[in-house]
């Protein structure tokens, strides 16, 4: 009965250990889909100034119409000859990225 006690006991901690573990896992897992969507979306943004010469207004594409870690549709502005592309992580800050136009060329 001891034994049963203990492999219970150790099972707990085990448990305790691990359950934080996991949701960190599915924060950095949240946070990584948030940041390739991000990425995605501007190279939509680039694809779309390059076949249209000019800054777009809108892109619809899926990386673009898709949401943050807060829920909150990714936001992509274009201003000038900077676009950028940018959605709140996990722990509550933003990533962001932005290209610049010049001419025919685009800088990340």
């Amino acid at each position: 009965m001891i034994e049963l006690i203990f492999v219970i006991v150790i099972i707990g901690i085990l448990a305790a250990v691990a359950i934080p573990k996991l949701a960190a896992t599915r924060d950095d897992a949240t946070d990584a889909k948030v940041k390739a969507n991000v990425a995605t979306c501007l190279s939509d943004v680039v694809a779309a100034y390059t076949s249209q010469g000019t800054a777009p207004s809108a892109v619809t594409s899926d990386a673009c119409n898709s949401k943050d870690a807060t829920g909150t549709a990714l936001s992509h502005t274009a201003s000038g000859d900077v676009a950028t592309v940018s959605g709140a992580l996990t722990d509550g800050t933003t990533y962001s990225l932005s290209a610049t136009y010049k001419g025919s060329h685009v800088s990340l």
